[in-house]
């Protein structure tokens, strides 16, 4: 499994481009900006992008879904509950930025343990909200994208509309730091990290590991 990392947009988004090498399936995580860069790269790599995955429907997460789709005609997979932030720019909060970001519906709603393949892969579905009231984790063996709720030494914010402090720790509770030590994090900004560094370096984590 191969993951390509690309920072896109105002905010330094991470989109991610992962593909199996093998018959050169892929998914592409939160394409928060399209860029040449990752269009050259679908295209020099002979990539079959399947799904277009978004962890949640902020504007710094699905800026550049739309013309990425034009390219790769893959089907667009979101949570239920963040499913509106799609059609609306107030929702994604994209009308308080720079311009006002707009997309179709989409193709696939995805729920707490939805598995979807590409490749010899397998992609988990971990329901994780706090950030937004649909935000979602994908877990591909022993690799996790946590989107903006688990960075590398911080937590994602919870002060947008749909954000709760309560509900943010407790999924990061119950939900990613279950997961084994050597589970890989990717997130939504920023490098990244494992599951066990986190557990013991991250002071934002400290209340839920007493």
């Amino acid at each position: 499994m191969k993951i390509q990392r690309y920072v896109v947009g105002l905010y330094g988004a991470n989109c991610y481009i992962v593909s199996d090498e093998e018959n050169m399936e892929a998914i592409a995580i939160d394409p928060g900006e399209y860029s040449s860069e990752i269009q050259e790269y679908i295209i020099i790599n002979n990539l079959n992008v399947k799904y277009i995955l978004l962890t949640h429907g902020h504007f710094d997460h699905i800026g550049g879904v739309e013309e990425l789709k034009k390219l790769t005609n893959a089907k667009v997979a979101i949570s239920q509950e963040d499913a509106p932030m799609l059609l609306d720019p107030s929702l994604n909060l994209s009308e308080m930025v720079y311009k006002k970001i707009l997309c179709n519906p989409a193709d696939i709603l995805l729920s707490d343990g939805d598995t979807l393949t590409f490749g010899k892969y397998s992609v988990e579905v971990i329901y994780t909200p706090g950030h937004t009231k649909g935000g979602v984790c994908f877990k591909i063996n022993n690799v996790c994208f946590t989107g903006d709720i688990l960075f590398k030494g911080s937590i994602g914010r919870y002060d947008f509309p749909g954000g709760d402090f309560s509900t943010l720790m407790d999924s990061i509770k119950n939900k990613l730091l279950v997961l084994e030590d050597d589970v890989i994090i990717y997130p939504g900004h920023g490098n990244s990290s494992t599951i066990g560094k986190e557990k013991r370096l991250n002071m934002f984590l400290r209340d839920l590991m007493e």
